[in-house]
């Protein structure tokens, strides 16, 4: 095959590769739910998921980015995501799970593992000046939002830093949850694990990440039957106004 031949060989590679990610993007995007309120009380937890459905990593990360949209203390973004989809990642999961989370485990599309990152605050100068340097901040709000806030996570406790990491990672999670929905999937929370074995079970420092809570996502399988739908407590039950 001759020089040009191979150049036209590569180019019409990309274009496939172009042409094909547009189109995923397209079914995507025609199938996201944009009905809040559908997608906020069509959320509920699903334990029998349709082991034929899968998720490509491209939209995993588009949920993702949307995730992280997410509110955080001080914008300090202190949250880790691990997505588990092989059959290797969930044999890993196997060896610190509760056996009754098992069937989601195996059967989902993809098991999303959700950590505090203790050890955020490392970043937060990068981010600011990134932010300086687009021109999003001025000079004296950079300064004031590090001179305010860094002394702050520098000397705080673990206590601190964990307590900080897992509120942050907690409101990215429900996030997520509804971000998946509105994407068409189900998911399911759980917490049934050895916490101790998290990190280090997935290859992380156990001393900067630590486990908040992992979230099975696919569709609930056609075949098992209905999930038992709940019932929430009255809100005057809950509700005090002062």
């Amino acid at each position: 095959m001759d020089k040009l031949a191979i150049e036209k060989n590569a180019i019409n590679k990309l274009l496939w590769k172009y042409v094909n990610g547009i189109m995923l993007w397209r079914l995507i995007m025609a199938i996201i739910n944009n009905d809040f309120h559908d997608v906020l009380t069509g959320r509920h937890s699903v334990r029998r998921f349709d082991p034929s459905v899968k998720i490509s990593h491209e939209e995993m990360t588009e949920m993702l980015k949307e995730t992280i949209t997410a509110p955080s203390a001080c914008n300090l973004q202190a949250w880790k995501f691990v997505v588990v989809d092989t059959d290797e990642g969930r044999e890993k999961l196997h060896k610190y799970f509760m056996k009754f989370n098992f069937p989601q485990i195996d059967k989902s599309s993809a098991i999303v593992l959700f950590f505090g990152n203790t050890l955020a605050f490392k970043k937060y100068s990068k981010l600011w000046h990134s932010m300086y340097e687009a021109k999003k901040v001025t000079k004296e709000a950079m300064d004031a939002a590090l001179n305010t806030f860094m002394p702050l996570y520098e000397k705080a406790p673990r206590e601190m830093l964990v307590a900080d990491s897992m509120v942050d990672t907690s409101l990215a999670a429900m996030q997520f949850m509804l971000i998946a929905r509105e994407h068409g999937y189900d998911t399911n929370a759980m917490a049934g694990y050895d916490s101790t074995k998290a990190a280090t079970t997935m290859g992380l420092d156990p001393k900067q990440y630590v486990p908040v809570m992992a979230i099975a996502i696919g569709k609930h399988d056609p075949k098992a039957e209905a999930e038992i739908a709940t019932t929430r407590y009255p809100i005057s039950d809950l509700v005090d106004f002062e």
